[in-house]
């Protein structure tokens, strides 16, 4: 299911003093931040005066937060973006757990889990039934909006097999 809002990091520090602060990204990478003009806080809008990339993180400056005690006020908080600014080519994870898992035109479960690895991610269904990694060889489509994901299944895929 498509989300309203994605998660895109975490606010960590102040940066400054004219209330800019410092992002850990959650996307693929930090320049992704920096292709958006609005942003959320605590549910409400914020317009991004500016955002830049420092090493893994990203400088962000938020029209009316003007002062490092205002920016203080914002570590630990989730910076969210709204998912109708971005293309609709793009699937986050957050968007994948929940999903129907079919192989060979039966469901075999639900992805409950989405891992990170260097290499490529893996998508865990049914509580680690199947470990799937995310690769055009097993995964045939997807389709977020119709709550569905159509796999190949090859052995050792499946918790029960040798």
């Amino acid at each position: 299911m498509k989300l309203q809002y994605i998660e895109a990091g975490e606010i960590v520090t102040t940066h400054g003093i004219r209330g800019e602060f410092k992002v850990l990204p959650w996307l693929d990478c930090p320049e992704m931040l920096c292709e958006f003009e609005r942003c959320r806080l605590d549910g409400k809008e914020y317009i991004m005066d500016s955002c830049r990339v420092q090493k893994t993180c990203n400088l962000v400056k938020l029209r009316g937060i003007d002062t490092v005690e205002d920016a203080q006020k914002l570590r630990g908080k989730i910076l969210e973006l709204y998912r109708e600014d971005i293309d609709d080519d793009v699937i986050f994870a957050a968007e994948l757990v929940g999903i129907d898992v079919y192989a060979n035109g039966q469901c075999i479960g639900k992805i409950t889990e989405v891992l990170d690895y260097p290499g490529n991610s893996v998508y865990v269904v049914d509580e680690g039934k199947y470990m799937i990694p995310a690769v055009k060889e097993f995964i045939l489509s997807t389709d977020v909006e119709k709550n569905g994901m159509q796999v190949k299944l090859i052995e050792g895929m499946g918790r029960d097999e040798n």
